[in-house]
């Protein structure tokens, strides 16, 4: 049975550049109330046909999860304790994404006394110029405003959000913003490199060739000061993009790159539980809509035995542990060697892997080219 739980909540105050996530804006109050109750039908329906056994992480994504209201957020949060709160473990990871200049000190205060204990913010960067080119709503005072608010509060989990190969920025202005990031004293960064999506306005402007991206060349140098710099302060790289203090690595997202199951609910999200990986609908009518009628699936489908093996291998190796060798033997009845022998021996020989104390992984060489090491384990 999963232990983990990811809820969406796609709304926001307006669409950045370069997103492509389920998410809406909006200014009408009662959709996001229907909105709640269609939560509240799919939780009870998902959890009366699939008996949960304990709940180890919980992740609630978006959209922006704290655009909603004080009321909306108490609704909300009331509902999922009242859902899983039993089954909850003592160690629970519950972790909110959140918007600086979204969460004021009542909102904080509400969430962390119905059980969020790990908050990750979404700053991107401490370039203001930049930040307005994303289209970001905020400035760096309120990413500052916002952790201030949130200690307040009690809250001592935090992950924030980087970007870098963003357009017209400079190793030097990356520098300047992992520096300041550093200076907040948080628990957990992921970094991610810009990729520019279809319908989003960076790509129309990608096509127009009117979006000044830095060369491969500079990217790639972004990525590997960013290693360098987080292990410098203390954070260990425990993911491709992802680096923590000892102890605060997220356990919810380690569900994802372990292929474990978990349960996904709200408009758009993803499941994967007994076997099976379902897609909820994404456009608000339709999920509501169909919220009305039982669960929102649009599509469900078994994992056969080989796509489980190549997930396995795909996600595995983005951890800098690698994948666990007697772990996959004991999931699959056969050995990676069985199963992916020449490929593993020709990246080997490559210098992209190696086999240490029974985990296969990415070596520091094929770090950065880790997209064309999955690759090769795709039938």
């Amino acid at each position: 049975m999963p232990q983990s739980v990811y809820i969406h909540i796609p709304f926001c105050t307006n669409k950045c550049y370069y997103c492509d996530f389920n998410s809406f804006v909006t200014n009408n109050p009662q959709l996001i109330w229907d909105y709640l109750d269609a939560l509240k039908s799919e939780m009870e329906i998902t959890f009366s046909q699939q008996l949960i056994e304990q709940v180890k992480t919980i992740f609630v994504g978006g959209g922006t999860p704290t655009f909603l209201d004080h009321a909306q957020m108490r609704a909300f949060l009331e509902m999922v304790q009242k859902q899983l709160g039993k089954y909850w473990t003592d160690d629970i990871e519950f972790s909110m994404e959140a918007n600086p200049g979204t969460t004021d000190v009542e909102k904080l205060r509400i969430m962390r006394e119905l059980g969020v204990n790990r908050l990750s913010f979404g700053v991107q960067s401490f370039d203001d110029a930049l930040l307005k080119r994303l289209g970001r709503i905020h400035d760096q005072e309120a990413v500052y405003r916002s952790i201030d608010n949130a200690k307040k509060v009690g809250f001592d989990n935090f992950s924030i959000d980087l970007m870098f190969g963003l357009p017209d920025q400079t190793l030097d202005i990356f520098r300047q913003t992992l520096d300041k990031a550093f200076g907040l004293g948080t628990t957990h960064f992921s970094a991610y490199s810009l990729k520019v999506e279809e319908n989003t306005l960076f790509h129309t402007l990608y096509q127009k060739d009117q979006l000044p991206l830095p060369s491969e060349e500079t990217e790639l140098e972004m990525y590997m000061v960013l290693i360098e710099e987080m292990e410098r302060h203390g954070y260990k790289q425990y993911e491709i993009s992802n680096f923590a203090k000892p102890g605060f690595e997220s356990k919810h997202n380690k569900t994802y790159w372990l292929n474990r199951e978990y349960y996904g609910l709200g408009a758009g999200a993803h499941g994967y539980v007994c076997g099976h990986r379902h897609v909820n609908a994404g456009p608000l009518a339709i999920y509501l809509q169909k919220c009305k009628e039982g669960l929102p699936r649009v599509e469900q489908f078994e994992v056969p035995r080989e796509d489980a093996m190549e997930e396995q291998m795909i996600l595995g190796l983005r951890l800098r542990e690698g994948v666990d060798l007697s772990a996959f033997a004991s999931r699959f009845g056969a050995t990676v060697h069985d199963v992916f022998g020449t490929i593993i021996e020709e990246e080997v020989a490559k210098g992209m892997l190696e086999e240490k104390g029974g985990f296969l992984k990415l070596t520091k060489q094929g770090l950065p080219l880790g997209n064309e090491v999955f690759a090769r384990f795709l039938r």
